[in-house]
């Protein structure tokens, strides 16, 4: 039996979320799609940086400096706003086969190594940041369908054209009333239909970085100017998709899912940083014309 069906595509699959063993290890797709996502990334900042004129090994040297961190950052992301399942269960907060990873997490504690990385390599961190933009936007765009294989990460009950039906025993992401009462059968085997959110935010960002890529060739901009708008333009995004997931980390004492409260705090920062810089570039036109 397939175990993911695309109903109203016509299209199924039948897929094992273990790739392969090695020597009795299990390998998973997850981990080979986020390394296939960091190897994409990492090939479009060498062509970007080149542009520019910089060396494009400062951002393999940086990604060797950044991932323990970045890995640190999006599990203490996930453990802080589960807390109450890890403060009872610490050794659990060390398994990370089990999963339990957070983007946010990953892009606040990676932008915190850029900073004293740039510094160090006397790099400019806003032209470091356009770049890395644009290496984020491919990574997390190939690392979503790790959610795909893993059967995760996805929304609540639709009938859309893009509604997925998953075998409910494999389902790994918190199955809601609205799903429960829509129960699929399928030759005895009982599917949960969903909004397959991995596709909508994966898409959302190959479209943003295909605008980005748009506004890099074709306007006049200052350093920066495309790292804020990566950074407004993602947070719209994962607010929409993080309203229809139903694995939210919640902030209890508001009620509200902690990606929506970052992802608002994003737009505002994207926004803000984007029209200071604007500013700033107009002045020093300015100052450039009198002088």
């Amino acid at each position: 039996m397939p175990s993911i069906y695309f109903p109203n595509l016509g299209v199924s699959f039948n897929m094992d979320p273990i790739a392969f063993n090695f020597f009795g290890l299990p390998i998973y797709w997850y981990g080979i799609i986020i390394t296939l996502g960091i190897m994409g990334g990492l090939l479009i900042a060498n062509y970007i940086a080149k542009r520019e004129g910089l060396n494009p090994d400062i951002f393999l040297d940086f990604l060797l400096y950044d991932i323990v961190f970045a890995i640190i950052g999006a599990r203490a992301y996930f453990v802080l706003f589960n807390w109450d399942y890890y403060s009872k269960n610490k050794i659990e907060i060390f398994n990370l086969r089990e999963g339990g990873i957070a983007i946010y997490g990953a892009i606040l504690v990676s932008i915190v190594v850029a900073y004293f990385y740039t510094k160090k390599k006397k790099v400019n961190m806003l032209q470091f940041g356009d770049i890395a933009a644009f290496a984020l936007l491919v990574g997390q765009a190939i690392g979503r369908y790790g959610n795909f294989f893993n059967r995760e990460a996805f929304g609540g009950y639709t009938d859309n054209f893009l509604a997925m039906q998953i075998l409910k025993d494999e389902a790994s992401t918190p199955l809601t009333p609205d799903i429960l009462e829509n129960i699929i059968i399928k030759n005895g085997f009982e599917y949960v239909q969903v909004h397959p959110t991995f596709f909508y935010e994966s898409t959302w960002n190959l479209c943003l970085l295909g605008l980005l890529l748009l506004y890099y060739n074709k306007v006049k901009r200052a350093k920066g100017e495309i790292f804020f708008l990566y950074i407004a333009g993602y947070g719209i995004g994962r607010y929409w998709v993080e309203g229809l997931r139903t694995d939210q980390l919640i902030v209890k004492s508001i009620g509200i899912p902690a990606s929506q409260i970052v992802a608002i705090l994003s737009i505002l920062i994207g926004v803000g940083g984007f029209i200071y810089l604007k500013i700033k570039m107009k002045k020093d036109m300015y100052t450039t014309i009198l002088k």
